[in-house]
């Protein structure tokens, strides 16, 4: 299994949406960036996510699950972008701010970091835990 970062504009589609949704999940789409739509095709299904909430918030806010895997996004008119189906997992007790990711040294060389503007990214196991305890889920 693999760990990801998506990132979500919340005025667009938040983690309490992401929530409401159940169990049938959402599909992740819109995604108009190759880098990102690369990451998609790679996703398998049970890769769990970092649900972050981009521009308003600059947070990771809870954790989602990638249901199915790739498929041509329904939004592209062009048929070249692909999307995938998340659902719910869980809501971190505490939001984990891109400050505090920035303030940790053991996170330095995230793609977050690095590539602030990437929609989609994969998370190194040792980062995903580091994360997962900043923001109390273990």
């Amino acid at each position: 299994m693999k760990h990801w970062l998506l990132k979500s504009e919340p005025n667009v589609w938040s983690i309490d949406q992401q929530i409401k949704s159940g169990s049938k999940g959402a599909d992740w789409d819109g995604v108009r960036n190759y880098q990102a739509a690369k990451n998609l095709r790679n996703m398998k299904k049970g890769d769990l996510c970092f649900f972050y909430h981009s521009n308003i918030g600059k947070e990771i806010v809870g954790i989602v699950e990638v249901i199915k895997t790739s498929f041509i996004d329904p939004t592209d008119k062009s048929k070249k972008f692909v999307a995938v189906k998340v659902r719910f997992k869980n809501k971190l007790k505490s939001p984990v701010t891109l400050e505090n990711i920035k303030k940790n040294k053991d996170l330095k060389d995230l793609a977050l970091i690095k590539q602030s503007r990437l929609s989609v990214m994969p998370i190194d196991t040792k980062s995903w835990k580091i994360i997962l305890k900043m923001g109390s889920i273990i």
